[in-house]
């Protein structure tokens, strides 16, 4: 529903090349698609858009992201930045603020939503990339945690990945050390706190 309500905005303006209802199939279709500029969110099924994006600029270096997310965390958005986004609009903004973000990636500038700015002197871009992230995960490891998070097994989060079921148990056991975490329900709940996982 949110999905076609959003090709009926941008429509107006934009040719609507395609859409997906999950991170994994956005990144195996859109090659073929060869859009200018992807919309895509922090939480979507199967990969979620900080994985995502930095694979659609390895696939297509030109192509813009800008990420339509309800995450309104500094550092989730300064992550964003880092892996390659042009753009970063709140969902609760106004439905032409996204037009607008648009509009400014087009013409090759970036654009983040007024409210994520406030206080911020010089580049916001520039502020985003430099903030250092709390929690350094590999991408295999949020990988491995959003699935986990989605409810999956660790033998399905190995099928998904194509790994073996050890292999993901290094993985998540790796990443509970590091994050200081006692119980795979620990793990889940710091998953959902860091937008790792769909809400």
């Amino acid at each position: 529903m949110i999905v076609d309500a959003l090709k009926n905005l941008l429509q107006s303006e934009f040719d609507v090349v395609g859409t997906f209802n999950d991170g994994l199939s956005l990144v195996d279709g859109a090659a073929e698609l060869k859009p200018d500029i992807i919309v895509l969110d922090i939480s979507m099924p199967t990969m979620n858009g900080l994985i995502a994006g930095p694979r659609l600029k390895q696939i297509m270096p030109l192509v813009r992201l800008i990420y339509l997310t309800v995450n309104q965390d500094p550092e989730i958005a300064a992550e964003a930045f880092r892996l390659g986004a042009s753009g970063y609009v709140l969902k609760t903004s106004a439905a032409t603020e996204l037009l607008q973000a648009l509009r400014q990636v087009v013409r090759g500038g970036y654009y983040v939503t007024p409210l994520m700015t406030k206080g911020m002197e010089g580049s916001f871009v520039k502020n985003f990339k430099q903030m250092k992230s709390k929690y350094h995960l590999t991408i295999r490891q949020k990988e491995v945690l959003q699935l986990l998070a989605e409810g999956r097994s660790m033998k399905q989060v190995a099928l998904v990945l194509n790994l073996s079921p050890r292999t993901i148990a290094f993985h998540k056991y790796s990443m509970m050390e590091h994050l200081h975490i006692t119980s795979s329900a620990g793990l889940i709940e710091f998953a959902m706190k860091s937008s790792l996982a769909p809400a």
